[in-house]
């Protein structure tokens, strides 16, 4: 974008394409990625890449491909074409299992949790890729920290929480593990408004704690607020890329949100 002054190492496409510049310093990435739901093409060569400590988001319209842009980082969906790369590594016909423990956890929009369980328990399910007791009661003793609300209610079944603290459950899970990525999709998703301002106040402060994110939330304002780089999807094809300022202010931004 003519006038401005770009992050040092970063890429700003802006508007961008299917073209964008991978970072040599990501430590997610994918290149050209395409994928497809019986035999329909539903990502068309889509490249994003995160940086250490870095969050992004994915925005766009209900079916435009973010959640499978996420499961297929996760090995969840299959990838036909291009490369998904994490640390250098091509991880794209790895397992889920496999993927889990090189350090990416992915807290779907349906939360997934055993509601018969008690809180702790759910928690607990998410270490399971640890071995070392003191790094699980540290994990637990984090996340307690983070959601102080479940340490009061960690005996509960799941069942019996709120909507809200059902989320932090789901993404107290996949922080139990100490991840490297930690990938959100639309953690406040039917939430009532104050519940999402706490959501997404918990994303910041995983934020500033370092953790990289990758975020894909229909709060768009909020998510381009918090995120350090935002990329828009339609119909499975990357179309603008910046950082939020950028996109908040951008045409292609008051087009596919604000119908202007």
């Amino acid at each position: 974008m003519s006038g401005r002054q770009s992050r040092p190492g970063a890429s700003t496409s802006f508007p961008g394409s299917n073209g964008v510049r991978m970072n040599r310093h990501a430590i997610l990435e994918t290149k050209d990625i395409k994928v497809r739901y019986s035999g329909l093409a539903v990502l068309h060569g889509v490249s994003v890449s995160l940086e250490p400590s870095e969050t992004v988001c994915v925005l766009g319209s209900n079916g435009a491909g973010k959640s499978t842009l996420l499961r297929a980082i996760m090995g969840a969906q299959r990838v036909f074409d291009g490369q998904i790369l994490f640390m250098g590594r091509e991880i794209h016909r790895l397992r889920t299992e496999q993927i889990v423990r090189l350090g990416i956890i992915y807290v779907p929009e349906e939360k997934m949790l055993f509601t018969p369980l008690s809180v702790e328990e759910n928690l607990l399910l998410g270490a399971y890729v640890l071995n070392d007791k003191k790094e699980i009661q540290d994990s637990l003793d984090f996340v307690y920290n983070l959601f102080p609300a479940l340490k009061a209610r960690r005996g509960q079944a799941a069942s019996t929480l709120s909507g809200g603290e059902q989320q932090m459950v789901a993404i107290g899970r996949g922080l139990m593990s100490r991840p490297k990525v930690l990938m959100l999709d639309e953690p406040s998703l039917g939430l009532a408004p104050l519940l999402v301002d706490e959501v997404l106040g918990t994303v910041r402060e995983l934020k500033r704690q370092g953790i990289p994110i990758f975020l894909v939330e229909q709060n768009v304002r909020e998510a381009l607020d918090l995120a350090d780089r935002g990329y828009i999807l339609q119909t499975g094809r990357i179309v603008a890329h910046g950082t939020g300022k950028e996109l908040l202010e951008s045409d292609m931004f008051r087009t596919a949100f604000l119908g202007i």
